[in-house]
């Protein structure tokens, strides 16, 4: 994919729900992953961002903190059932499974025990996958284990654009090869240092100033 078409410009729509939707996951190695991903990104990113690292279910959830200071920017934990948006970085908190409805929220449920991998990926992508289609962009980072291969099937079955992170950029390859060795549902595979610029391109131009938030 040459050219990436952007996404979520097809005539007038309400600004939140029609937004497309950005999913970072990842594992091992996902978090300095993450902030090579964030921290470029412009600060009226025109997407939904929501970020999803393996943790502990009895892990503090310290994730959001860390990443708003590392990335300068507005991160917190989604609360279930709020509306995906444009806005601040959103992140799954340990102990819990997200899933994207068709209202265009985020519910989260008790993860319980393994299987499958906690937070799960494949969870996240499968149903936004299912309930934004061309809207979604999942981008597959460092970690270990092949959760979020099924989830980027699904977002590339259901028209959504996958990008995963190369050998060389990724800390632990396991997560990013399992998605690439399936059915060619990544788009492109490039340094984690490309992906923000490939983000912006795929998203396109910020709302203009006055828009309802």
């Amino acid at each position: 994919m040459t050219e990436p078409a952007v996404l979520g410009t097809g005539g007038p729509s309400p600004p939140d729900t029609r937004a497309p939707v950005v999913a970072l996951v990842g594992s091992a190695g996902g978090l300095d992953a993450v902030v090579e991903v964030l921290e470029p990104l412009p600060l009226a990113f025109a997407a939904s961002v929501v970020v999803l690292l393996h943790q502990a279910p009895t892990a503090e959830g310290v994730l959001a903190h860390v990443l708003g200071r590392r990335c300068h920017r507005p991160v917190r934990a989604i609360r279930s059932g709020e509306l995906l948006r444009p806005g601040p970085v959103l992140v799954v908190p340990p102990g819990r499974h997200a899933l994207a409805t068709a209202e265009g929220t985020i519910v989260l449920v008790a993860s319980g025990g393994p299987p499958p991998y906690r937070p799960s990926a494949d969870l996240l992508l499968t149903t936004l996958a299912v309930t934004a289609g061309s809207r979604v962009v999942a981008v597959v980072l460092s970690g270990r284990g092949n959760d979020g291969a099924t989830g980027a099937v699904a977002v590339h079955d259901l028209g959504g654009t996958v990008l995963a992170t190369d050998r060389a950029s990724s800390a632990y390859f396991a997560m990013p090869e399992a998605a690439i060795g399936r059915d060619d549902a990544v788009d492109l595979v490039l340094p984690v240092t490309r992906i923000a610029a490939v983000l912006v391109d795929l998203v396109g131009p910020a709302p203009a100033r006055g828009r309802a938030r």
